[in-house]
């Protein structure tokens, strides 16, 4: 009887893999901060992260589609850019600590099979 590690780890490994889609999009919009009429976009992430569950599952899901959202910015420019680099560095750095959090667990679930697959603890 093989291990499936999708099983194991839960939800953390599309946590894991929506966070980094997630940090492609915020990374995209820092890089673009002077681009004129670029517009900041982002994702639903619970959303996101509830479909693919759902999917997972085999069941239907309605939690939306996989259009991109778009900010609307607090300070608007006058060439349309929308980003907003103190808002993209937050959204960033606080997608960075969540995806650092769901690779903890990540890790701390792998140790703990690896501890039952060896005998100890």
């Amino acid at each position: 009887m093989g291990i499936n590690f999708k099983d194991a780890v839960g939800l953390h490994s599309d946590a894991l893999q929506l966070r980094a889609e997630r940090t492609r999009v915020l990374a995209s919009n820092i890089a673009n901060e002077n681009t004129p009429g670029f517009q900041a976009q982002d994702m639903d992430f619970a959303a996101a992260l509830a479909r693919v569950q759902a999917e997972a599952d085999g069941e239907l899901s309605l939690a939306g589609d996989d259009a991109p959202l778009y900010r609307v910015p607090y300070h608007p420019t006058k060439d349309g850019n929308t980003v907003e680099i103190g808002v993209e560095q937050a959204a960033f750095s606080q997608n960075a600590t969540e995806f650092q959090t769901s690779l903890t667990f990540v890790n701390m679930k792998l140790r703990g099979l690896a501890k039952a697959i060896n005998g100890q603890g």
